[in-house]
């Protein structure tokens, strides 16, 4: 399936992931190059929802440059398969090998990215276009992460997610995970 078709099909949850679907399908009408980091309006990224087998927990790495814990994820880097994406990411940002519970996204979002330097470089302000897919792994599985994009890596309790100091964005995004993940049969 195109990203396209993948973005057409994908039923919102909420006025805000319509809002957001209408962008991304906006911005691919608009755009050749919208897999790249070439494109500076924006570009798609791909993200994972780990969680713990009793659904109670969500891996979270400590990004440094958006200055919170976040959910693993990355750039698209010209990969049209999110999927691939987003289990490449949480294995080289938490050292996790997730089991994919859904190969179709769990939410998606449109998320404004500040201004930064990366590796010497400003990178403007931009959107990621993220696709977020829900994995399953083994909390007790040695956590790693990379230095040079993150403070650390651990699991959070759904229960103490007010109480972290998560990115702005994230946040809201994982309240209503977390609720959804909750009531899904086991």
């Amino acid at each position: 399936m195109s990203l396209k078709d993948t973005i057409e099909s994908y039923v919102p949850l909420d006025e805000q992931e319509e809002k957001d679907k209408e962008q991304m399908l906006m911005f691919i009408d608009n755009f050749d190059d919208v897999l790249t980091r070439n494109n500076v309006v924006g570009h798609f990224s791909a993200s994972a929802f780990v969680v713990n087998k009793e659904r109670t927990k969500m891996a979270s790495v400590y990004h440094i440059i958006s200055d919170g814990w976040t959910y693993p994820g990355g750039h698209a880097d010209g990969e049209e398969d999110l999927l691939k994406v987003a289990l490449r990411e949480c294995e080289e940002e938490t050292g996790l090998k997730a089991k994919v519970l859904s190969d179709k996204p769990i939410l998606i979002s449109s998320n404004y990215v500040k201004s930064h330097i990366k590796r010497g470089k400003l990178v403007s302000s931009h959107l990621h276009f993220d696709f977020l897919y829900l994995m399953e792994a083994d909390e007790n599985i040695e956590l790693t992460y990379r230095e040079d994009e993150s403070k650390g890596v651990k699991w959070i309790s759904f229960d103490d997610i007010e109480n972290e100091n998560m990115v702005d964005f994230v946040k809201p995004i994982v309240l209503k995970l977390s609720k959804k993940v909750k009531s899904m049969k086991l």
